[in-house]
């Protein structure tokens, strides 16, 4: 299905020219579809995507069912395949969409981990801040509980992102898009000692770098760079949640709206770009509320 091949590089560069999508989301798109492709090329023997019927899809969900996908991956499958075949009918590759009147699978509702405010404080105070990795790993841990940013835009900031005579950190989330996060006096107070203390302790002398948030070997840290050090952190603070990355961040937008929070002010500190993403947390807040009230409640 060479056609399809061409299609799929001509979308992938539209989304990265056009969309301005971000490279996370970019590597999801074509793992999906070339999933997809490749399904309807040796399974399903069509020779070209003009072939495509809606019942080809439906046999590629059930066969994504079959090895025990959940509908939220399922529905980002689809999501990925109608887009794609709306671009191959506007480019002209097909003379029609096989996608139309194709339901997304029902979601099951998965409230995300998030830490009590207790457990947040046991990690965040587990780094050793006698050693300059210690101070940037607190410096790292303090700015994405107080951001709420996800940990792929913390790892892309640059030291001039973080304003601290003026109390924030500007950052580039999905789509290229800017916002600006207020920050706490403590998220503060860690970020300048780190930058001050212990930067340039990292910074080897061969290396240049405009990366915040700095690796033993002197260059960005990475991903999964802080993915390790935070299950390092995770044994050593005796959390037996499950801990990732986006933990910090749903308790971040939990705790606000536990407080009081403005629903609108959250999803524009969260880059959010639709209020029902956001809305998740208030679940997620009133589920908490009950089982406070549960345990301790002499009548419950």
């Amino acid at each position: 299905m060479k056609l399809a091949a061409d299609a799929l590089a001509d979308y992938l560069h539209f989304l990265r020219v056009e969309r301005q999508l971000a490279q996370n989301t970019l590597t999801s798109y074509e793992r999906d579809l070339k999933s997809y492709l490749h399904y309807l090329q040796e399974v399903e023997q069509l020779q070209s995507l003009n072939q495509t019927e809606r019942v080809h899809i439906l046999n590629y969900l059930k066969h994504l069912r079959e090895g025990s996908r959940s509908s939220r991956t399922a529905a980002r499958h689809i999501s990925s395949i109608r887009s794609f075949h709306q671009f191959a009918l506007r480019e002209r590759v097909t003379d029609r969409d096989p996608t139309v009147h194709l339901e997304m699978p029902q979601m099951e509702k998965k409230l995300p981990n998030v830490l009590s405010v207790e457990e947040v404080d046991v990690l965040l105070g587990s780094p050793d801040t006698s050693k300059p990795s210690g101070i940037r790993d607190q410096a790292i841990l303090e700015l994405l509980y107080a951001s709420g940013m996800r940990v792929s835009e913390c790892m892309d900031l640059d030291a001039e992102d973080v304003h601290l005579a003026m109390g924030f950190v500007k950052c580039t989330g999905k789509g290229g898009k800017e916002r600006i996060i207020p920050l706490g006096q403590t998220a503060l107070r860690a970020c300048r000692a780190y930058l001050e203390e212990a930067r340039f302790e990292l910074l080897k002398p061969d290396k240049k770098t405009d990366a915040l948030f700095i690796s033993q070997r002197g260059s960005r840290l990475t991903r999964q760079g802080f993915w390790k050090l935070l299950k390092h952190y995770a044994q050593k603070s005796g959390i037996q949640k499950e801990l990732t990355p986006h933990t910090l961040r749903h308790s971040f937008a939990t705790h606000l709206i536990e407080n009081g929070a403005d629903l609108r002010a959250v999803q524009e500190m969260l880059g959010h770009a639709d209020i029902s993403t956001t809305q998740i947390y208030t679940h997620v807040s009133k589920t908490r509320l009950k089982d406070v009230y549960t345990k301790h409640h002499p009548r419950a």
